[in-house]
């Protein structure tokens, strides 16, 4: 008589939302050049770990970034940065960036990188966070009117100096 194989079902690991540490440069370089091919746009990793690095480790870093592990895995992220506002006379916080890798949307993982920022602006004075998505972004959209986000349509301009 065969006996049936024994096999073990590993479960998922719940995703940790934590701040990003240096090991996690080369993983997070990965996210960001998903999430331009995501929205339709270019990417050059080139010395992206060092500037990023630069940014984000230094004794008064310009930016912050959360990221989303899973099994030792970093399956997202959301950046953010705190600037002023000259009409409010006050200072807001940025996000810059929220991506999340296909297979972690719809589990709630982004409400959670909002709430964290949400906690985080407040810790940094702000009682209010802005942020931009690609008009074709229709899930995205749906999901920032879910959690209470307020639209305003703009275009956004880019425009080269002569910098490095």
């Amino acid at each position: 008589m065969e006996r049936a194989r024994d096999f073990i079902i590993k479960p998922t690991g719940r995703p940790i939302i934590r701040f990003i540490q240096k090991s996690d440069l080369k993983e997070l370089v990965n996210l960001c050049k998903l999430h331009a091919i995501f929205e339709e746009s270019e990417y050059d990793s080139t010395d992206k770990a060092w500037k990023l690095n630069k940014h984000l480790f230094s004794d008064n870093p310009i930016t912050y970034c959360l990221v989303v592990e899973q099994e030792e895995e970093l399956i997202g992220y959301a950046t953010y940065t705190k600037q002023f506002s000259t009409w409010d006379a006050s200072f807001y916080v940025y996000m810059d960036c929220l991506f999340l890798k296909e297979e972690a949307r719809g589990n709630g993982i982004g409400e959670s990188l909002v709430n964290h920022i949400k906690i985080e602006a407040t810790k940094l004075n702000c009682n209010l966070i802005q942020w931009q998505t690609p008009s074709f972004n229709k899930r995205a959209i749906k999901f920032y009117n879910r959690i209470g986000g307020v639209s305003k349509s703009k275009e956004r301009y880019f425009l080269k100096t002569n910098s490095y």
